[in-house]
């Protein structure tokens, strides 16, 4: 399980900022965008901007379409400060590969929208960013896939910075950006405090695994996401290959199993991640959909029957006869 702490990891003083954590800190290096245009890490992407950024490449088998998803919701939450006052970037650690072409068709998929980079460029460039934000680590490189769901937030101008997980409750998150940014601006009041996100309700087990997991891109009946709506699934699907897929998803599309291409397919090419579930929590997390299904049907049928009973207690209405009205009545 993957639990959010935020750490503030460089808190110089706004006095020194400029000097410690600003442009004589970040590199200002090239980076080529999804639209294909060329921008310096420094001047056009952190100079005078509060920033979310983590790292990504579109091949990732593993946490970052979970991380991209989860971004994608924290997004919505934030509304339109994203692109006026808050600016996110997702940098790719695979360059070669990642070009903005193949950028624009991975933020397409995931609906990024106006606010949101995609970064590639020189591979050493790229190295030197995350080792100077923080985001490179001796257990980034240990991880089987090359790097934690982490977001850096902050800004160059007052040099206050935070990492955080990239897969934790979005509300949460959104609230933990808005909150940090807003209380280092030193402008009380326009930022929500914590007590502002609303609780995560029903922590059980198979709960908080859909949460933490799953909602990113899915529902239990209330529609298609990034993924298609799980309502059901479990009675649909043959209970092992749906087993199978919620584990090693990317194993089973490499052996192009029809089912998982249709849906990699029908769902634009967004991945489903390798969630790294035991035994255990995959069954888990089975029951759980099964639980939410049997709940949403006893909810239709005594919604179906509390307005069957509400129109059984209306009186019929009765047509009344009109008296015939002969040649000589009045009118």
């Amino acid at each position: 399980m993957w639990l959010g702490a935020g750490t503030v990891l460089l808190a110089a003083g706004t006095a020194g900022a400029s000097s410690r954590w600003g442009e004589d800190y970040f590199p200002n290096v090239p980076l080529i965008t999804q639209n294909g245009e060329v921008i310096r890490f420094y001047d056009d992407l952190l100079k005078d901007k509060a920033v979310v950024i983590n790292l990504i490449y579109t091949n990732c088998k593993d946490r970052c379409p979970l991380e991209t998803a989860r971004l994608g919701q924290v997004k919505r939450l934030l509304g339109d400060r994203v692109g006026t006052d808050i600016f996110f970037y997702s940098i790719s650690i695979d360059p070669e590969h990642d070009t903005a072409e193949v950028l624009k068709a991975y933020a397409d998929s995931f609906g990024a929208g106006p606010g949101w980079l995609f970064l590639t460029g020189n591979e050493a460039d790229i190295k030197l960013i995350s080792k100077k934000l923080g985001l490179s680590s001796i257990n980034d490189s240990a991880d089987r896939d090359g790097h934690l769901p982490s977001l850096m937030i902050g800004e160059a101008s007052t040099g206050q910075w935070m990492r955080l997980s990239a897969v934790d409750d979005p509300r949460f998150l959104a609230t933990k950006i808005s909150t940090f940014l807003s209380d280092w601006n030193n402008s009380p009041g326009t930022g929500k405090s914590y007590s502002a996100a609303r609780p995560i309700q029903g922590l059980d087990a198979g709960s908080y695994l859909f949460r933490t997991r799953c909602s990113a891109c899915h529902t239990v009946g209330q529609g298609d996401g990034l993924g298609p709506d799980l309502l059901g699934v479990a009675r649909v699907r043959d209970r092992a290959w749906l087993a199978r897929f919620i584990k090693t998803p990317e194993e089973m599309l490499a052996e192009k199993d029809p089912i998982a291409m249709e849906l990699f397919i029908r769902y634009r090419g967004v991945r489903m991640p390798n969630l790294r579930l035991g035994d255990g929590d995959v069954e888990t997390l089975i029951q759980y959909l099964e639980t939410q299904t049997v709940a949403h049907e006893s909810g239709e049928r005594e919604n179906a029957a509390a307005s069957s009973m509400k129109s059984l207690k209306r009186p019929p209405r009765v047509e009344r006869p009109r008296p015939e009205r002969g040649e000589n009545d009045e009118h």
